[in-house]
């Protein structure tokens, strides 16, 4: 009746609380995608070279509709809040922080073609560094003007990562993006990459909590990465986009075989599964596991539940996601995690349009994410 809205009726917005609210669910939501060789945490007292277009910039932590329509910010929008060349200064002090531009945005959120990165001095600079922090992604967007027809970064941002990951030192690849954009050409030779989404305002002190272990990290991929532009199959996928090349005669490029599967998500500290089981009365199925941190430090493990129709009259589903919980645990200490599902949860539509439990075998899996399961637990319906 009444859509529009006053300040005054929000007496907490913008405040210290919901500032730390922000900054709680960017760290929250933040996925280490890869940490080859413990490259994360950074130590204190690292020398580190800062570089890439989302490096220095507001817009893109933001995304659009945030301020503006596309998310362009004016002189003095934010005040007071952190790009991720500023909470890194800030962190680690600005003697250990070289900064160099190279690829940037223009004003319209896009290149300069007329402006050519110094590429040279980016190797200079990295040789007077103990780790390289690469900051790429996407510039802020909204609707139409947010439309691809492509997931593969620009060339320049290509060759920006190309050349960092050539010199040899140690890499941390921060992304800052609203979808997963390919980054297969060189991943492999990037040791820490960590996903931050758009964290917001916040996002930049968040990524710094990440990157010095201040905050463990604990977020998982809500979607399955890909690593090649026609390469979008899901975790649910069928068995038919699987190619399974048994004699390794030839070898299959159109295959299922993403960046990273859904549900991925690593942490400074290890975590172990056990004493799984499965009880069945009536309609309700539960199933109980043992998770430990076997790790030396504080973390957040997302506990998640898989089914599995080995068997049905329609062609079924891989496996199914059907819950996940999120709990904290100290090193050392074990927590039982319980689900509760029913059998229809187990339901779908047959050739009929009826939706039905067909009776059969089933697995439940549980694990760490769709591909690191461990433990499986048979059921017959």
């Amino acid at each position: 009746d009444n859509p529009m809205t006053r300040l005054a009726d929000y007496p907490d917005f913008a405040s210290p609380a919901h500032d730390a609210a922000a900054r709680r669910a960017a760290v929250e939501s933040m996925v280490l995608l890869k940490n080859d060789n413990s490259v994360l945490p950074l130590k204190k007292g690292t020398r580190i070279l800062v570089t890439g277009p989302n490096a220095n910039s507001m817009r893109t932590l933001n995304g659009g509709w945030s301020v503006t329509w596309q998310g362009k910010l004016e002189p003095g929008d934010l005040t007071g809040k952190n790009t991720i060349l500023k909470a890194m200064q800030n962190r680690f002090g600005k003697d250990n922080i070289i900064y160099v531009p190279t690829v940037e945005y223009d004003e319209a959120g896009t290149y300069d073609s007329e402006k050519t990165p110094d590429f040279a001095a980016l190797t200079d600079a990295a040789a007077r560094a103990d780790v390289l922090m690469l900051c790429i992604g996407e510039n802020s967007y909204c609707e139409k003007p947010g439309d691809l027809n492509d997931l593969a970064l620009d060339p320049l941002q290509t060759e920006l990562a190309e050349r960092i990951a050539a010199t040899g030192k140690p890499v941390v690849l921060v992304l800052s993006e609203g979808r997963p954009r390919l980054i297969s050409k060189f991943s492999a030779r990037i040791p820490a990459i960590v996903q931050s989404y758009l964290p917001g305002p916040q996002g930049a002190d968040a990524v710094a909590d990440v990157l010095t272990g201040k905050v463990n990290p604990s977020g998982k991929l809500p979607y399955t990465y890909p690593a090649f532009p026609n390469s979008l199959a899901v975790y649910y996928h069928k068995y038919a986009d699987e190619q399974r090349n048994t004699d390794a005669t030839y070898k299959y490029e159109g295959d299922y075989n993403p960046e990273f599967v859904f549900g991925h998500g690593l942490s400074y500290t290890a975590f172990a599964y056990s004493g799984a089981k499965l009880t069945h009365e009536g309609d309700e199925i539960v199933i109980t596991a043992d998770v430990t941190n076997t790790g030396l430090r504080d973390g957040q493990e997302v506990v998640q539940l898989y089914s599995r129709d080995l068997y049905a009259s329609l062609i079924p589903d891989v496996k199914r996601l059907r819950r996940f919980e999120k709990i904290a645990l100290k090193p050392g200490q074990t927590r039982t995690v319980e689900f509760r599902i029913t059998t229809d949860d187990l339901a779908f539509h047959n050739l009929e349009n009826e939706r039905i439990a067909e009776p059969g075998e089933f697995l439940f899996e549980i694990g760490a994410s769709s591909a690191d399961i461990r433990a499986t637990l048979p059921f017959k319906l």
